[in-house]
């Protein structure tokens, strides 16, 4: 029966890591730190539970792994060769597997500038004593200097070549920032306790108080701890699927000192829960508000689909950079409002506003950047896939009386596409993506719709690099990178990077060409090639070749350069497009609104 117990844990566990990341890490938003609001980004993602600390704040700039180990991320894996001194004063080369988003400090720090950011020696205590265990701080134990220099090479390493990188920005006190702090509940010792999911298991590791959150949280965590006694309720168990609370959710807000508190129970129904949250709030009266969210399935994810409020009003607000924002159980906040007024205030500097610009806030979740751009444009847009993103979006707006700009539930990179084949312009787009980065077919949508300045706010500084390579490749110049150290102790960064239209280069250069050699209607409305091709394999799953698109050109009576395609030798035979991949194909002419 142990044996089945642990199997089963064993299996929860493997099956749900990637899940586990997605409520207190970044995002997939701004993780950083993405969640609902931000959709998947900021896209609609939801709560789901911690793996570690804080979930998808994982160790980017973590040591080596243990010998013979693999993270087995499929395609996201790959090797880096790294140079290992020998005790003969050798160098002999060594093959180690580190996953893409996880950067370790082999890959950022030197051999000589580890051995003195590397966890203390074993006699010196770390500053937590569940560190090790919980794996959320990662950088707990190195010296915060060091920490930022760390970030700060990791950046200038992967954007080598792309622009300059800036002095990274790091907190005066880099300790209880986080105003976002979830718990899981459960049972140890015949003793209800709280805490978080040691890293890589659904074993709960015990945590009174934490270094990187919110004091005051904490404390109101350990308040109702304390009362589950007295008032006869079970923590719940996932292997017997018995029990009554399961997690706590604490929200508060840095400016107002307002305090949201979500209990998420297994049951909808809550003995005594009258007499339960009075003696909370008897005990908190700063308490704005507490929700009861009702999750019953055998999830790892954290907040379930129905929710009561049992006091208050059943949200809070906050103060960023001089606009409210309304929080709710599900909605996206930043966890480091100290850290993102400064990251915010960098991203519409860099955009150059003056107050006559179109602007785009693509990703834009709750519209934080685009509200608070809206004062120094004069016009602004805000497209977001989630539909609970864009309704609280909307209502911020009216808060914060802010009249220039407007939202729209939609695909940003279809949004932009279809401004651009209308003949509209944006002069700045602003966009903050997913851990994963932004997708091909919207950096092709920028690059269409051709604003002059792109602002991009990345918490992944490889994925960003990898986008920066497009976004030259479209005509861009990257101008400049500034860092952010959003997540003390942690090895993640978020970045800033200021995009420009690229500039002629004086040299002129003498190309001659037949334009009946080319095919004028990659210029024409409508769609290239690749877009063509990229959109029939994403819906059917076909690969086309250009000659098969061609030819349903021609059916279609769109034009096609005179030259291209043809057979060279009037006898010589071309294959045929397929009926099934000619329906596909007018199926993505449709689309782009080519027939």
């Amino acid at each position: 029966m142990e044996n089945n117990t642990k199997n089963r844990k064993s299996r929860r566990a493997a099956g749900d890591r990637q899940k586990d990341s997605e409520e207190m890490g970044h995002k997939s938003r701004r993780d950083g730190e993405k969640d609902t609001a931000r959709g998947e980004r900021r896209d609609g993602r939801k709560d789901g539970a911690t793996g570690g600390r804080q979930g998808g704040e994982k160790n980017l700039l973590r040591g080596e792994q243990p010998a013979g180990k693999k993270q087995n991320r499929g395609s996201e894996n790959r090797n880096w060769t790294v140079k290992k001194e020998n005790k003969t004063g050798g160098v002999k080369d060594r093959q180690k597997v580190i996953s893409r988003d996880r950067p370790s400090a082999d890959k950022v720090w030197s051999r000589k500038e580890q051995d003195g950011v590397r966890q203390p020696a074993k006699k010196e205590k770390s500053l937590c004593p569940v560190s090790k265990k919980c794996g959320g701080c990662q950088l707990l134990d190195i010296p915060y200097e060091r920490q930022l220099y760390g970030k700060q090479k990791q950046v200038e390493q992967l954007l080598k070549g792309i622009c300059r990188v800036y002095p990274i920005t790091g907190m005066e006190d880099p300790f209880h920032y986080r105003n976002k702090v979830h718990a899981v509940f459960g049972y140890q010792k015949g003793q209800a306790i709280s805490g978080i999911y040691q890293e890589g298991t659904h074993d709960i590791v015990a945590v009174e108080k934490c270094m990187l959150e919110d004091e005051k949280a904490d404390e109101i965590i350990g308040t109702i701890r304390g009362l589950l006694k007295s008032f006869k309720i079970r923590t719940y168990d996932e292997d017997s699927g018995f029990g009554f609370l399961r997690h706590v959710l604490v929200k508060r807000g840095f400016a107002t000192g307002q305090i949201m508190v979500v209990l998420v129970t297994a049951s909808p129904i809550f003995p005594s829960k009258n007499h339960f949250v009075k003696a909370l709030t008897d005990r908190h009266p700063e308490i704005t508000t507490i929700i009861q969210n009702m999750n019953d399935r055998q999830t790892s994810m954290v907040l379930g689909e129905r929710e009561k409020v049992l006091y208050g009003k059943g949200y809070i607000e906050d103060v960023l950079c001089g606009c409210t924002f309304r929080i709710s159980s599900r909605s996206f906040y930043q966890v480091n409002p100290v850290q993102t007024e400064k990251l915010y205030a960098k991203a519409i500097e860099a955009a150059g506003l003056t107050g006559k610009e179109t602007v785009i806030d693509a990703y834009c979740g709750i519209g934080t950047i685009g509200i608070i751009a809206a004062g120094k444009a004069g016009k602004v847009i805000g497209v977001e896939l989630n539909q609970d993103a864009v309704r609280d979006a909307v209502r911020n707006a009216r808060t914060n009386k802010t009249d220039q700009i407007q939202f729209y539930c939609n695909d940003a990179g279809r949004f932009m596409a279809g401004m651009a084949r209308d003949g509209e312009k944006a002069d700045v787009v602003f966009m903050d993506p997913p851990r994963s980065g932004s997708t091909e077919e919207f950096l092709d949508a920028v690059a269409l719709l051709g604003p002059e300045r792109v602002v991009y706010v990345s918490c992944n500084p490889e994925t960003l690099a990898r986008d920066l390579k497009v976004l030259t490749g479209r005509g861009y110049r990257a101008v400049g990178a500034w860092p952010f150290d959003l997540f003390p102790h942690t090895g993640h960064v978020e970045t800033i990077v200021l995009l420009s239209k690229g500039e002629v280069d004086s040299k002129k250069i003498r190309v001659e060409f037949s334009l009946e050699d080319m095919d004028m209607s990659e210029f024409q409305d409508g769609a290239t090639y690749p877009q063509i091709k990229e959109y029939v394999l994403e819906h059917t799953g076909l690969k086309v070749s250009n000659l098969y698109i061609s030819q349903i050109k021609r059916k279609c009576g769109i034009e096609v350069g005179k030259n291209y395609n043809l057979p060279k030798a009037e006898d010589s035979r071309q294959p045929q497009c397929p009926p099934e991949k000619e329906k596909a194909i007018r199926e993505a002419f449709k689309y782009f609104g080519m027939i």
